[in-house]
């Protein structure tokens, strides 16, 4: 038994020791054994790959992954025996206190915000507080570029490495928009943390191709060194390249914001669409935040559901057009601009100054008349209004576009079958009144008008890139092959033009070429409040395209504004104009050959030197050649002058004989020199050009090693 207890007592004092040291290295030792399991011990590590970046359609860099740093000093050794610790310690005090005027210098000249003095007082308290995860720079939030990381990481102490100076880093991977502002809605964000992916815009919608796929390594033990291995390696994200054009961008936002400063407006918006490929090349969506600045909050073009209003009388008209019941030239008499639609009263904007009278369809919405429209729409479909709604949707204006990015909202175009579709629905429907569309939608459908009724669906993206090559490309999607028959169509874009050349949306137009569009002005409902709760909003806009005669730009302008005036071709109209002739002007080509005087030699002066070279030039630009370069062997130079007469240009050879100064004058220097240098002579340059003088004649002897300056002059 006496065996037996020892015997047991050693287990005991053996399994204590265990339990004792087991918790000394859990709590005590646990930073130290992290930091070495840190070091050796890594298996499975995720490796992050580059996120892929969204370029304009004119390849402009929009949205980039860029490194963003923290830097921090480890005041402290690590080492864990006590005297080589102490040593140590010594060691890296004695090296800081040496550097640290270096240092504070250094970091002063990297970061001028803030005084030698401030860093020297700040990493003091740092060194003082035996820290070591310290952050070099006073604000503990700030994060520096990479070029500042590096030049910090030149810096004495700072240069070597972690484990002897202290100096490390935490990298942040940012997202950044070098145009700031620009479509920054439409681009989308990610998270503070990248990690859990983006929240909106083309980031969310093309976040699979974006953010590539993640490799795995591991730490293994080579021949006494310990390596990375890499198991499987990160496959960086696609670029993705937008419809977006950045000058477009800018020309719409400046136009955009300036009338909704103006106005004082609270949203405002602005696309600009191709109209055969339905490439969006611009789109803005201004909201006025709380200090009175325009801010992109959120995507209004796609998300907003409201009563589009007077733009909406384009479509009421086209039903009936296609359906055969009216015709441009059908009248109608509007009276004095009220009109009695089953007790309530539909006025026209001049009501009180007497109305309209009698007027044919054209001059309906050349002067946007809600009496026009809505009496003919209620006369021809009052008994049957599923007729008339099957025509919008003929029309595909009840389909939602299924858009590359996400948030659009579906359109809202009620059915006779409804609840709530009573006598008066189909009245103020006509005139765009409860229904309701998101402005891009309202937009694709004046872009099917322009597109010889060819409706497309508004696009965002036209491919994802990896290495220069094309992983997937976004073709243009048909919604409708036809919206209408052709003699509809020739009759609704006749109409459209004289709406801006002799209606309302005169502000629209320019002088410059032919504009086709609509005005709207509606009021905005409160929702269960109405529309005349408080003070009145409304929604202004004019939706058209350009050139009338071939277009190649569709672009609806949007603006929301409380209170009176409100007028769709004077604010939103305006808005369109300026867009328009800016984007016109950026696109204009002038053929050169008429900016050519008839008296002018168009023959271009060509310099002295290499015929070959020459003459191959000037036969690739089809400039006429007089004299046939064929002196010297096969492969060979050959030299000679030039001259520019009224129909070509004359090449005449020069023989360069050996041991005699060549004349160059004509040439360039490279050439010149080239030729000289081979003859033995040194060559010295003054002024730039060709070469006018040379201070030995052509046809001399040489004497080699001889200096020769050449004089240029252009």
């Amino acid at each position: 038994m006496t065996r037996y207890f020892f015997v047991m007592l050693i287990m005991g004092v053996i399994g204590v020791f265990i339990i004792a040291k087991g918790a000394i290295i859990m709590f005590a030792e646990r930073q130290y054994w992290q930091d070495v399991a840190d070091r050796f011990v890594k298996e499975n590590v995720t490796i992050k790959p580059n996120r892929g970046n969204i370029l304009s359609a004119d390849g402009k860099l929009m949205a980039s992954s860029l490194p963003e740093y923290k830097i921090f000093m480890d005041f402290m050794t690590g080492e864990r025996d006590e005297k080589r610790r102490k040593k140590e310690q010594y060691r890296k005090d004695s090296v800081w206190n040496a550097n640290l005027d270096s240092i504070c210098i250094g970091l002063n000249k990297i970061f001028p915000e803030y005084s030698v003095a401030t860093f020297k007082a700040h990493l003091k308290k740092g060194r003082k507080m035996k820290s070591r995860n310290y952050n070099i720079l006073p604000s503990r939030s700030r994060r520096i570029s990479y070029i500042q990381y590096k030049e910090a990481k030149r810096l004495p102490v700072f240069k070597m490495n972690k484990y002897k100076g202290g100096f490390h880093e935490q990298i942040f991977n940012q997202r950044k928009k070098p145009f700031g502002s620009l479509a920054a809605r439409t681009l989308g964000d990610l998270y503070a943390d990248t990690a859990q992916g983006a929240k909106n815009g083309i980031e969310l919608a093309f976040d699979t191709l974006l953010k590539g796929r993640n490799g795995i390594t591991h730490r293994q033990k080579v021949m006494n060194k310990y390596l990375n291995i890499v198991d499987l390696p990160p496959v960086d994200g696609c670029d993705i390249i937008s419809t977006i054009d950045v000058d477009m961008q800018d020309i719409c936002e400046k136009a955009l914001v300036d009338k909704l400063k103006e106005l004082n407006a609270s949203v405002g918006v602005a696309v600009l669409m191709e109209v055969q490929t339905g490439e969006v090349k611009a789109i803005v969506n201004m909201m006025k935040a709380g200090d009175g600045n325009y801010y992109e909050m959120r995507n209004n073009a796609i998300s907003d559901m409201l009563e589009p209003g007077s733009t909406f009388k384009t479509a009421s008209i086209m039903v009936a057009l296609e359906d055969g019941k009216i015709t441009p030239d059908t009248e109608v008499d509007t009276g004095n601009g009220v009109m009695n639609m089953y007790g309530s009263k539909m006025k026209d904007h001049n009501w009180h100054r007497g109305g309209y009278g009698k007027i044919n369809v054209t001059r309906i919405l050349e002067v946007s008349s809600n009496v026009g429209v809505s009496y003919l729409i209620d006369k021809y479909y009052k008994d049957d209004p599923q007729k008339y709604v099957d025509g919008l949707k003929r029309m595909s204006l009840d389909q939602p576009l299924h858009l590359q990015i996400p948030g659009e909202g579906k359109p809202n175009i009620k059915g006779p079958k409804e609840r709530y579709f009573a006598k008066t629905t189909l009245p103020w429907m006509s005139i765009g009144y409860e229904t309701q569309l998101p402005p891009l939608n309202t937009l694709t459908f004046y872009n099917a008008i322009a597109n010889n009724g060819v409706m497309v669906r508004p696009k965002f993206v036209k491919a994802a890139v990896k290495d220069g090559e094309v992983v997937q490309e976004y073709p243009t999607e048909v919604i409708n092959p036809k919206i209408c028959s052709d003699h509809t169509l020739t009759q609704i874009r006749e109409i459209l033009r004289k709406v801006v050349s002799e209606g309302l949306a005169k502000p629209a137009g320019s002088k410059q070429f032919s504009v086709s569009g609509k005005t709207g002005t509606a009021q905005i409902s409160q929702g269960a409040a109405g529309y005349k709760t408080g003070r009145t909003n409304y929604l202004v806009s004019f939706c058209g395209y350009f050139p009338s005669e071939a277009p190649k730009y569709s672009c609806i302008v949007a603006i929301q504004k409380s209170g009176l005036p409100a007028s769709g071709g004077l604010m939103a109209g305006s808005v369109f104009s300026k867009i328009a002739e800016r984007v016109y002007a950026k696109n204009l080509r002038f053929d050169l050959s008429n900016a050519i005087d008839s008296t002018t030699n168009v023959i271009p002066p060509v310099k002295a030197g290499d015929l070959r070279e020459a003459s191959y030039v000037l036969n690739s630009l089809n400039v006429p050649v007089q004299g046939e370069v064929t002196d010297g062997k096969k492969g060979t130079d050959v030299w000679g002058h030039t001259q520019a007469a009224p129909s070509a240009v004359i090449l005449q050879s020069q023989e360069i004989a050996d041991n005699t100064v060549p004349s160059v004058i004509g040439m360039g220097a490279k050439d010149a020199v080239y030729l000289l240098e081979k003859q033995g002579l040194k060559v010295r340059i003054s002024g730039v050009g060709r070469v006018k003088r040379q201070s030995i004649a052509g046809g001399s002897r040489v004497v080699k090693g001889q200096t020769i300056l050449l004089t240029m002059h252009n």
